[in-house]
């Protein structure tokens, strides 16, 4: 469905097929500068956030250039889904990828050659292959190649938390086709990942577009890891109770642990790691991108390229490597614009496990390193007492002001001088040889006995009991924050002993003061409707309170899984949820009307237009 064959189409040709075949009124932020560059010939890197429409930056474009678009996408499932709603709209689109058969996919291939498709997307991996590199010759020779979109771009960083070694291959397109455009495109990138995407893909001369990584619908939360199944299932009844989200943890057993323990809980829970076969983890994604109310529990396996709109919370159990880590998997809820939740537990015993993970990894010395900064970063969000989207958003280097819509505005935390606290726990590191975990130097400060501190005779020290008033659990607050504020670090060769830094000294000298988060166990969160996007109330219904729209809203639901369980592609495919509530809000009459609705193209007119208005009319009578 193209407007334009000429090479540099016009903003007026670009506005008019965004709405007629995306079903969209106005290009959003700087999508409309990135079409026209790209569409004009010219290389970029874009930068920008989950759901902020990265796809049409390089789908649109695709379609005003003579040729074919290729698509870089390393997800298999992302592209069968973005391939089904590109169809939904018109648009001739296929995939080349192992879930083909021989026969299919040169079924593709001759179409491709016979110009038949507007976009191919293709695996890096095929396409590196001797046999795609001839394809794509016969086709720049033919019908032409219209440009070259390389999605989830920050896979080529080998600093990165999704690195795909064959992505470094990329720059040979550029070689090979020197007039073909280029878009590399990703939702997760700090400045030295940004320059390293620049340089391995051989795009130093492109254009950089970098919007804002806010995402101010999402509300960021922190806890105290004190009962985390207890904290986690009072989070999810109080805020989410029915809602699709995902549980991240850090090891499969904990992922098999935690779905079984959720779904006798009640919720529709689903396990995904690497170590389930590949079928049954097709399973698992199906049913999460096709039904409501599934709640996926996973390892970072799950996860990158969902392009579900409607989940409404991410949870970790565990905390993640990285800043950036944590955004692409927090950024996987509320693609939709709707309100959702980042929340974490966070415990020293996650600090522990991380810097041991590092520390045994068989990377060189540079990669330790570098991800021992980056997980120095994270801690330093999770222990902020100041507004953790400011933090966030400083970590990609974008200034920002407190937003109203995480749990340290919403709630700020109480801080406390903690410097003699401080000193008495470096002190009682030291005098007991700094051999020993947290649990015995706790015991050691409160002055408890016990077998091993009878058999250290760590009760005849001078800091036995010198610690008596602060309970267990403020102990454990201060510990975690030693480690990591630097002033502690945790050697794993001695059996996770804390050892001293050099950071240390000025404090144990009383040269410096600390100051430190109060750690408390928080009060379970009210019960409640929705919350309203970007701001601590509740929000009302989609459609507002009227029964005829929400009766109207509920029926346009049923129709659409039906629609989507014929077809057998997600619901979303069919119209999403955004379309819906605002078909239900004003219940248009003709086709012109319904025409105006966001999400609804041309060819999604002509095909849905006569059953949804008579839905319209049905709910009226």
């Amino acid at each position: 469905m193209r407007v334009a064959a000429e090479p540099a189409a016009s903003s007026a040709s670009a506005l008019a097929l965004l709405q007629n075949t995306f079903g969209h009124p106005a290009f959003r932020g700087s999508q409309a500068d990135i079409v026209a560059h790209i569409a004009g010939g010219g290389d970029c890197l874009v930068l920008m956030p989950t759901g902020g429409g990265k796809s049409l930056c390089y789908q649109v474009p695709s379609l005003l250039r003579p040729g074919t678009g290729i698509v870089v996408s390393p997800l298999i499932a992302l592209m069968q889904d973005q391939v089904a709603a590109l169809r939904q709209n018109g648009v001739r689109a296929a995939f080349l990828n192992s879930s083909l058969d021989a026969l299919e996919a040169r079924a593709t291939e001759r179409a491709l050659l016979a110009g038949e498709l507007d976009l191919l997307y293709v695996a890096p991996e095929r396409l590196m292959t001797d046999g795609f590199q001839g394809l794509l010759g016969q086709l720049a020779r033919g019908h032409g190649i219209a440009l070259f979109a390389i999605d989830e771009a920050h896979c080529v960083s080998q600093w990165g938390h999704d690195f795909r070694p064959e992505y470094l291959q990329l720059s040979i397109l550029h070689e090979r086709f020197p007039g073909v455009p280029r878009i590399a495109l990703t939702a997760t990138a700090d400045p030295q990942t940004r320059v390293e995407i620049l340089e391995r893909l051989g795009l130093t001369d492109a254009r950089v577009f970098v919007s804002s990584f806010d995402r101010p619908n999402i509300r960021y939360t922190i806890v105290d890891k004190d009962e985390p199944r207890s904290q986690l299932l009072r989070f999810m009844r109080d805020e989410h109770e029915g809602d699709c989200g995902i549980v991240y943890c850090l090891s499969r057993r904990k992922v098999d642990e935690t779905a079984a323990w959720l779904a006798d809980q009640g919720f529709n829970a689903l396990p995904y790691h690497a170590g389930m076969d590949q079928a049954e983890r097709a399973r698992t994604q199906s049913r999460f991108q096709r039904e409501d109310g599934v709640v996926v529990v996973a390892t970072i396996a799950f996860g990158m390229g969902i392009d579900k709109p409607d989940v409404r919370f991410v949870a970790h159990l565990d905390l993640p490597k990285s800043i950036e880590g944590y955004y692409q998997e927090t950024g996987r809820a509320g693609r939709d614009g709707g309100a959702a939740d980042a929340w974490m537990s966070y415990g020293l015993a996650d600090v522990v496990q991380q810097r041991r993970m590092i520390d045994e990894s068989p990377a060189d010395d540079i990669h330790k390193r570098v991800s021992s900064g980056k997980l120095d970063a994270l801690l330093g969000l999770c222990e902020t007492a100041a507004c953790r989207r400011v933090r966030l958003l400083a970590y990609f280097g974008e200034d920002s002001a407190p937003c109203g819509n995480c749990d340290n505005c919403l709630s700020p935390p109480r801080t406390w001088d903690a410097t003699e606290a401080v000193r008495k726990a470096l002190s009682c590191v030291y005098r007991t040889g700094q051999r020993f975990g947290v649990v015995h130097l706790i015991d050691v400060l409160r002055g408890k006995e016990s077998e091993r501190t009878r058999r250290w005779q760590h009760e005849t020290l001078s800091v036995f009991g010198i610690g008596s008033d602060l309970e267990e659990t403020a102990w454990r607050g201060v510990f975690r924050q030693l480690v990591a504020l630097g002033l502690l670090r945790i050697d794993h060769e001695a059996h996770g002993a804390f050892k001293l830094t050099e950071q240390s000294r000025p404090v144990l000298r009383g040269e410096q003061s600390v100051s430190m988060r109060e750690t408390v166990r928080k009060a379970p969160a009210a019960k409640g409707g929705r919350r309203k996007a970007g701001t601590g109330a509740r929000a009302a219904s989609p459609v507002g309170d009227s029964p005829t729209a929400q009766a109207l809203l509920e029926a346009l639901r049923v129709w659409r899984r039906e629609e989507a369980r014929t077809q057998s592609v997600p619901a979303y495919v069919i119209l999403h949820d955004a379309t819906l509530a605002e078909i239900a809000r004003c219940r248009p009459a003709d086709d012109d009307a319904l025409g105006q609705i966001p999400g609804i193209g041309a060819r999604k007119l002509e095909r849905y237009g006569p059953a949804v208005l008579a839905l319209v009319e049905a709910a009226r009578t």
